[in-house]
């Protein structure tokens, strides 16, 4: 990776840069990513990329090894270095530990957005029986091999990945593959190559996939005389599909009032879509896959929308610091989604969220957890509006037939291409029969024949 591409992460979750150079300070970032979800320091470097320091490859060996020294157990390492025209920068790499590492005086650090964190002995405690399950997602899938991941989602990433990064790598794909953890050196799938490029993930892991239901009224019950839900969808496939397919559904079910210019429809969304997607994107990445019989659901009631994932809190993160605090339980998912765009910024979501709901008029996310799941609910405020009465015009009208006629008011005449552009989700057959509808009721006339045809106002 370019010292460019790292530099763009900005400094924070994974990415420290040191213009000073020190050895403590070192020992302390090399511990707080190990314990995090890795990083990289940039030593000889500040955040724009200048070099700050005349530094020689000895002087990084020798501040590494005397921070490495400090650290409790060895932390794994790997150096790169980067040749500019004003000097060397040289990047320390270090990937996620499944081990739980302390300095030689006994503090214990994760890394934060406000650096490196000294945890207190609670925390201590769960982020020591997180690293005990052990890396799930760098674990092979019997019976998986490399023809079990699709090519076509492969190059989609690729392709976004070397946009974003703006430059190609260089490596073959499986070395790519290798890179990020979804493949191992043999050529054996990982857990998270599966679930991120996998043709099939659900074969092997059938608890990835995503179930979305839509209840009528606000309880899980429906309304009298009605069904239990009013939808129902099932997501499987990549992530990256589940994700979008999902996205798709959510955009069509949390449409509200909608505005009409000339042809075009302005589609309003009862939920601001950050919040959405974000909750959404959280609960496939964050979700422990180890758990199986259960998938992550989305429920969507009149007054709210519940997004769950299986799985309680990773690390050391409880509701009293999940806004401030951030581990992933999948460091290897979240860094492939971030890659592949899914993810606007590291660590970030939860802040904007909230944000987002609460410019947008409604109450602040809740977050509920249990030691087996994570949900998050988004509140709907309904604001009541003053009823206003129904032309008589309109009474006994669908919704699209409404349109019509507000289209008609402003331009004088409507085809049956225009009617199909002002509703392009109906069939062009049950757009045929609302404006024959409307001749039969008096209120528009059909003029000519064929293709010449065209409505209107009577």
């Amino acid at each position: 990776m370019s010292l460019s591409s790292l530099l763009r992460r900005g400094v924070g979750l994974q990415l420290e840069v040191m213009s000073e150079l020190s050895a403590d300070r070192l020992a302390e970032t090399l511990v707080a990513f190990a314990n995090g979800d890795g990083g990289t320091v940039l030593l000889g470097s500040d955040a724009q990329g200048n070099v700050t320091n005349s530094l020689q490859a000895e002087d990084a060996e020798t501040l590494l090894r005397s921070a490495l020294a400090q650290c409790r157990p060895l932390v794994r390492t790997e150096w790169e270095r980067f040749e500019g025209r004003d000097g060397l920068v040289v990047g320390i790499h270090v990937p996620r530990s499944t081990e739980l590492h302390s300095l030689t005086d006994g503090r214990v650090l994760v890394r934060s957005h406000l650096g490196n964190e000294v945890l207190d002995g609670a925390k201590i405690s769960f982020l020591a029986a997180t690293k005990a399950t052990g890396d799930f997602e760098q674990e092979t899938v019997a019976g998986a091999g490399r023809a079990d991941l699709d090519d076509e989602v492969i190059q989609d990433f690729l392709h976004r990945r070397a946009a974003r990064l703006g430059r190609d790598l260089g490596q073959t794909v499986d070395e790519l593959m290798v890179g990020i953890g979804a493949l191992k050196p043999d050529g054996q799938p990982t857990v998270a190559g599966l679930l991120l490029f996998g043709r099939e993930p659900q074969f092997f892991l059938p608890q990835s996939g995503l179930v979305y239901v839509r209840f009528a009224g606000t309880e899980p019950r429906g309304l009298p005389g009605q069904t239990i839900y009013t939808r129902r969808e099932d997501f499987n496939g990549g992530l990256a599909r589940v994700i979008e397919g999902c996205w798709a559904i959510l955009l069509q079910e949390m449409r509200g009032e909608a505005v009409v210019r000339g042809l075009k429809r302005e589609d309003k969304h009862v939920y601001p879509l950050f919040a959405v997607r974000e909750a959404l994107v959280n609960a496939v990445c964050h979700r422990d896959y180890r758990l199986s019989g259960k998938r992550v659901e989305v429920r969507q009631f009149d007054d709210r929308l519940e997004i769950s994932s299986p799985g309680g809190l990773p690390g050391y993160i409880t509701l009293d610091n999940i806004i401030e605090e951030h581990f992933s339980r999948n460091p290897r998912l979240v860094n492939g989604l971030f890659e592949w765009g899914y993810i606007e910024q590291l660590g970030l979501g939860i802040d904007r969220m909230i944000e987002e709901m609460v410019q947008a008029g409604h109450p602040q996310p809740e977050f509920k957890a249990t030691p087996y799941s994570f949900t998050v609910v988004l509140h709907r405020t309904v604001v009541a509006e003053p009823r206003r009465a129904i032309p008589e015009w309109a009474t006994g009208m669908n919704e699209r037939q409404i349109r019509a006629i507000q289209y008609l008011k402003e331009s004088g005449r409507i085809t049956n291409r225009e009617y199909h552009e002002l509703c392009s989700d109906v069939s062009p057959e049950t757009l045929r029969l609302d404006l024959n509808d409307l001749v039969e009721k008096g209120l528009v006339m059909k003029i000519g024949d064929k293709k010449g045809t065209y409505y209107i106002l009577k």
